[in-house]
């Protein structure tokens, strides 16, 4: 294929290769970005990296087929800009706008769709990598790197394209917001949600909930709707003074457009953003829009975690130190009970997200089994703990429990595992295998180095 964005894109390619030959042999291969949605330790370093600046778009959409070209940069944001327009969508859209395609097929993407539509790598249909080795290998389902590739974090090279597969749909999506008082019946409802697709005889196209306390818990039902076929008058509009995550225990349905129900999480970082007092009404008057976003939040959290900010402050208070428990876990849904139980007693975080899962196959680091329904639960904040708080000991608790519940967790936040363990539950003895073919010379960080060692 020739022409316009297919020779921008082998441009971008070349520049790529040569930026790997500049890295010296023994220095270490990463890519060459200051941002990030990852939420672990990384050790900062003055060395030359990937040049990636060129990766960043979409080379084309395929509206009858329903198919998009995409670079490995792209953000949701922009790939989701370039289909819209079209009526499609990703299959599967993560929440934040700046999660790029590739991240999100190398480590973790889940959202509302997930139930039907499985996690971002399974509407991969073709994807080219960029090992250790310093080639670009294409490779497709069934293929080792292609099946090993979910969940690697970049130890087995990087996504420079992506053939994916997209999803018709509508302007607009109508919600419904249901109220549970018991987590027994919570669970037992998605578990039934999931297996018919429908609520009260209305097809369901998205579902996610919110704890937001023991005894109040909400699932929301998302179905895909053209302009004027609900009884809401107007789209709600929530990137103004309105707060989504609110909205759910004050109305019992909604409409929003599509474009703003996929990103209806962002604007306020899911709740986070009201660690800076984004929530309040004249703060947010005068918080300019284009400042309520996700990447906005992260870098004000980076930039408390260099300077210290907070830790300053709660000493100064005689406050106990505090532990970031940043994670997303998948439990299986029978499960689902006892795990917020536990959570409650020994963490007693709120709110959290809830996000059911079905995986479609089988993949060998994301150890999840194929047809079983899972439901993500997702917490983010800080927890004060003591001095014991520079160990984890609310985070290994987590871990513990997780996978005694036979759940999963996502790498993409700090991770305490030995190695033994970690082998275990993420096939270290396959992935090896895989990076010892395409990284023979070991220039890529292993994912062992990368999720849990200290450097």
């Amino acid at each position: 294929m020739t022409g316009g964005r297919w020779d921008e894109h082998r441009a971008a390619v070349e520049r790529l290769r040569t930026s790997y030959a500049a890295i010296a042999p023994g220095d270490p291969v990463r890519l060459a970005k200051k941002t990030s949605n990852l939420f672990r330790p990384r050790a900062g370093t003055d060395a030359p990296g990937l040049d990636v600046s060129g990766l960043a778009g979409v080379i084309e959409v395929d509206p009858v087929a329903r198919t998009a070209e995409v670079q490995g940069m792209c953000t949701y944001e922009d790939l989701v800009d370039a289909t819209l327009p079209h009526g499609l969508i990703p299959l599967v859209v993560p929440q934040l706008r700046t999660i790029t395609l590739g991240g999100a097929v190398t480590g973790l993407g889940i959202e509302s769709t997930s139930f039907r539509s499985g996690l971002p790598h399974e509407s991969v249909l073709e994807m080219d990598v960029f090992t250790g080795a310093g080639e670009v290998v294409t490779t497709r389902p069934g293929d080792d790197l292609f099946d090993t590739f979910p969940n690697s974090y970049g130890s087995l090279g990087y996504a420079t394209r992506l053939r994916i597969r997209l999803e018709e749909v509508p302007s607009h999506v109508a919600l419904r917001h249901l109220h549970f008082d018991d987590a027994s019946l919570l669970a037992k409802t998605i578990a039934e949600l999931v297996e018919t697709g429908e609520h009260d005889g209305t097809r369901v196209d998205g579902l996610d909930g919110v704890a937001f306390a023991p005894g109040e818990y909400y699932l929301t039902l998302a179905t895909w709707v053209s302009a004027g076929s609900t009884t809401e008058e107007r789209p709600s509009d929530y990137t103004g003074q309105a707060i989504y995550y609110r909205s759910i225990q004050e109305r019992e349905t909604d409409l929003l457009t599509m474009h703003d129900y996929l990103w209806r999480w962002d604007t306020d970082w899911f709740w986070c953003s009201g660690a800076f007092g984004v929530q309040h009404p004249v703060v947010r008057r005068l918080w300019p829009r284009r400042w309520r976003r996700s990447d906005v939040y992260s870098k004000l959290i980076a930039l408390d975690r260099r300077l210290g900010v907070a830790d300053f402050l709660d000493r100064r208070a005689g406050r106990p130190l505090r532990e970031r428990v940043i994670q997303d876990v998948e439990v299986p849904v029978e499960r689902l009970e006892e795990f917020l139980a536990w959570f409650d007693a020994e963490v007693g975080m709120r709110p959290v997200w809830l996000c059911p899962v079905v995986s479609t196959r089988s993949w060998a680091t994301y150890p999840l089994v194929p047809g079983t329904t899972y439901v993500n639960v997702g917490f983010w904040g800080t927890v004060h703990v003591g001095p014991d708080a520079p160990e984890g000991p609310l985070n290994r608790a987590i871990e513990e429990k997780v996978h005694a519940l036979g759940g999963h967790k996502s790498l993409y936040s700090e991770a305490f595992y030995d190695r033994d363990t970690f082998d275990r539950l993420y096939d270290g003895a396959n992935l090896a295998a895989v990076k010892g073919r395409y990284d023979p010379h070991d220039r890529l960080t292993s994912l062992y180095d990368k999720a849990v060692k200290r450097r």
